[in-house]
């Protein structure tokens, strides 16, 4: 008996699209390995979100070269400075509370006086330290809070730029390090632990700030470019457990130790995970971790020209013409994106272990290249 024309014609409509479903994903494999080979990228993860769900993710290369160890899906890297949204989440948490305010002056959250000596008059909000309008500077360094306290530095006041707190950007690492150090005095709760008990754990992620809380085998090399070699080199650093300091740790004061700037720990599905909370404006996994009102001020630009929120940017440089909202990564060689639109319910996240370097548009060549092609080949088909 002769199939029914209308049964043939849906199978052939099943095969090519099959066929379509297994070319894109190949397309985009091909094109990361010839990015890789580029840039010489040891390892790099990549994880995609579509319709609001994780559709993709994958890993590729070594997590330790060396050793020619593979990397895979579930290993973890320090992924740099996309952990200050982990730290602006926390503080979202507290001001649900009623525990402290955005608009409290950063002077009586820290216990000790923040104030730009050029505007003394002027108030440094958490709000300000958030967004990176506090007039704050790197210049003395960002790994203990004994840079901007005026008991500790004699030279304290080289922390703070000319502008008024308020209306200028610079982004600032102690900005997010003095965070973790309010997040502890409100909470009550060491910053590692805060950040484990409130947002990983309800999520079912694994990571954490604490190095010795975590496998320390599945740990990714990171590689830092070495002009002088001109090659990688492995960095170690990125993981040293600091256990001395820990061991005199002083809530409140030597948060930076673990580093709420940029010291959080996670695989890039794992991620891309936390990264579907906050484009469901707070709540994923069936759980709600902030409120929407709240999710909404995190993601909303408090600077033109920067577009940078409370730890979220918003920026149409990254895909061109397409608005995303995330942050970027740069620490130890390794390069790191979380990328999403609310809108059309697609994300990305990217992490490379390290690379030759180079920047298009402010963004590392290799995430930014890379990126793209996810976007080609398993967003932008179905458009």
């Amino acid at each position: 008996m002769r199939k029914p024309i209308h049964i043939v014609f849906s199978f052939i409509s099943l095969f090519v699209f099959a066929e379509v479903l297994f070319a894109q994903p190949q397309n985009a494999v091909a094109g990361i390995d010839a990015v890789m080979k580029q840039y010489d990228v040891p390892g790099l993860s990549v994880a995609v979100v579509k319709n609001g769900k994780l559709a993709y993710t994958h890993a590729f290369g070594f997590k330790d070269r060396e050793k020619q160890i593979p990397l895979s899906e579930t290993d973890i890297f320090r992924i740099a400075s996309i952990s200050k949204s982990f730290s602006a989440t926390s503080i979202m948490q507290l001001v649900q509370q009623k525990k402290l305010s955005l608009n409290d002056d950063v002077s009586n959250l820290i216990g000790f006086k923040v104030r730009n000596p050029n505007f003394p008059n002027t108030i440094i909000t958490l709000r300000m330290i958030l967004s990176h309008r506090s007039s704050l500077n790197d210049k003395e360094g960002y790994f203990t809070l004994d840079a901007i306290n005026p008991d500790k530095n004699p030279n304290w006041q080289n922390c703070y730029n000319k502008y008024e707190p308020g209306t200028g950007y610079q982004y600032c690492n102690l900005n997010f390090n003095m965070t973790g150090a309010i997040i502890e005095k409100f909470s009550g709760e060491r910053f590692d632990r805060y950040v484990q008990n409130h947002i990983l754990k309800p999520l079912g992620l694994y990571g954490g700030y604490w190095v010795d809380g975590l496998d320390s085998n599945r740990f990714v090399t990171l590689y830092d470019y070495n002009d002088s070699l001109k090659k990688l080199t492995p960095q170690p650093s990125a993981y040293a457990p600091r256990r001395h300091e820990i061991a005199n740790y002083v809530m409140g004061y030597t948060t930076p130790i673990f580093s709420p700037t940029g010291g959080m720990k996670i695989s890039a599905p794992d991620l891309a995970r936390y990264m579907i909370m906050h484009m469901n404006l707070g709540k994923a996994a069936h759980q709600r971790i902030i409120k929407k009102k709240n999710a909404i001020i995190m993601q909303t630009p408090l600077t033109e020209k920067e577009g940078y929120g409370l730890a979220l940017l918003k920026t149409t440089k990254l895909i061109d013409s397409i608005e995303m909202t995330g942050h970027t990564g740069s620490a130890y060689g390794l390069s790191s994106a979380m990328f999403f639109n609310r809108e059309k319910k697609f994300g990305l996240v990217v992490i490379s272990s390290g690379s030759k370097p180079g920047y298009t548009d402010g963004y590392n060549n290799v995430i930014k290249k890379i990126v793209n092609i996810l976007y080609d080949n398993l967003i932008k088909m179905d458009w």
